[in-house]
């Protein structure tokens, strides 16, 4: 039985329109492995936040296979990033609860690990066609959304 269903988290209102150009997304990230590396999930929110209510836009929530927790979090990153693509907007705020992939991304903290390095660079790509963009990091409590679509993709695997 699924107790939990990412495809309905999405607004059926809100389509794709590329004429729509929106003024902010709020994407909330956040990955997972059980074990370090283990069975690795990631999840993603995209979110209209000046629609009334905010809108929901879309959800990413997939079992990556084998991967360590900060793969998995730079991962859950792109992919949000990547969904985010289907809705223009001049602004994007990033927030997740992996203070080690916000810091990296900002350029606060040196990348230490080589393989980290190509996450950090798809990532910044991905930020490139925004105006304006805000990397906040936020405790857990605060990324319940895009934690719960983690543990729905490693639970349903």
């Amino acid at each position: 039985m699924t107790l939990f269903d990412p495809e309905s988290w999405a607004n059926p209102a809100a389509e794709p329109d590329a004429a729509l150009v929106r003024d902010r997304l709020l994407i909330h990230f956040d990955g997972g492995s059980r074990g370090n590396p283990g069975p690795a999930g990631i999840g993603a929110v995209v979110t209209d936040p000046a629609a009334d209510p905010p809108a929901r836009l879309a959800a990413v929530s997939e079992h990556i296979g084998e991967a360590t927790n900060n793969v998995a979090e730079y991962r859950a990153l792109i992919a949000g990033l990547e969904a985010a693509r289907a809705f223009p907007a001049r602004a994007v705020e990033v927030r997740g609860d992996s203070k080690l992939v916000i810091e990296q991304v900002r350029g606060a903290w040196k990348v230490k690990q080589a393989h980290l390095r190509p996450f950090v660079d798809d990532v910044r790509r991905l930020l490139e066609p925004y105006e304006q963009v805000t990397l906040t990091h936020v405790p857990r409590a605060e990324n319940a959304d895009a934690d719960l679509l983690v543990n729905a993709a490693l639970d349903a695997r």
